[in-house]
């Protein structure tokens, strides 16, 4: 069984949307390397409490830390991105594990179209994919499964998308202008919504969606800190496989 922790940065809307972009990142683990997985990330949050006073028990969520830190103030701000910078090294580190990103591009889309089931649906679709083809890193059952586990997001869209894609999933081919149908098998379950905030799993994906979109539109924060490529940071991890179409995997829409 693998475990997809996913969250997102940016928004669905078209029209009158302060971004461009709506980007999904998804933290993959198998399950006989979820406790391994868990003891490192515990460890490093206590190295961060003890370097600069993050408890246990406080959110990491970047785009919080650098716009609205709330209570989280008393860290200074050039302190709190080099937090982030750290927890994208440390996940770059980590073994078997991978790093799934999708990006929809609002710019020019059609008039009615629903970027959330874009984003959402390809998501899975790679996932159900590398799961597959056993394209994940790390140990592997003879015949696994996965799951999805997110941050609070619109949950009936969410469960609307993966049980028609389990009936009905149309895929382009490759040898011609048609479609073929191609049911996700694999996903197992609605997807389970989670509280952040109790998650260290959906807290790492938030770290790495945000600092994927800041790849594509940086705020000028991030950008005078040199903090624009990141993301770049987690090369190691990166499922490269869900995309030949870019040298760091993104699935761009």
């Amino acid at each position: 069984m693998y475990f997809l922790y996913a969250d997102e940065s940016g928004d669905v809307g078209l029209f009158n949307s302060p971004t461009r972009y709506f980007c999904l990142s998804g933290f993959v683990v198998h399950e006989l390397r979820w406790h391994d997985t868990l003891g490192a990330i515990i460890e490093f949050r206590k190295r961060l409490k003890s370097e600069y006073g993050l408890k246990l028990r406080e959110e990491i969520h970047a785009a919080h830390y650098l716009h609205r830190p709330g209570e989280l103030k008393r860290i200074a701000k050039s302190l709190r991105l080099k937090l982030l910078r750290e927890t994208i090294d440390f996940q770059s580190g980590l073994p078997d594990i991978n790093i799934i990103n999708v990006v929809v591009d609002k710019l020019n889309k059609p008039v009615g179209s629903d970027i959330f089931d874009i984003a959402w649906s390809t998501l899975i679709q790679r996932f159900h994919n590398t799961i597959s083809h056993k394209g994940f890193p790390g140990p592997q059952n003879p015949d696994d499964r996965g799951m999805l586990i997110v941050d609070r997001t619109e949950e009936l869209k969410l469960r609307n998308v993966t049980r028609r894609m389990r009936r009905y999933n149309p895929v382009p081919s490759m040898y011609g202008s048609h479609s073929v149908a191609i049911p996700i098998t694999t996903l197992v379950e609605d997807a389970v919504h989670r509280d952040s905030l109790h998650s260290y799993f959906i807290q790492l994906a938030d770290v790495n969606a945000y600092f994927l979109y800041q790849k594509l539109e940086t705020c000028s924060y991030v950008k005078k800190k040199g903090g624009r490529n990141y993301f770049s940071r987690l090369k190691p991890v990166l499922c490269t496989v869900a995309s030949k179409k870019d040298p760091e995997g993104i699935v761009f829409r």
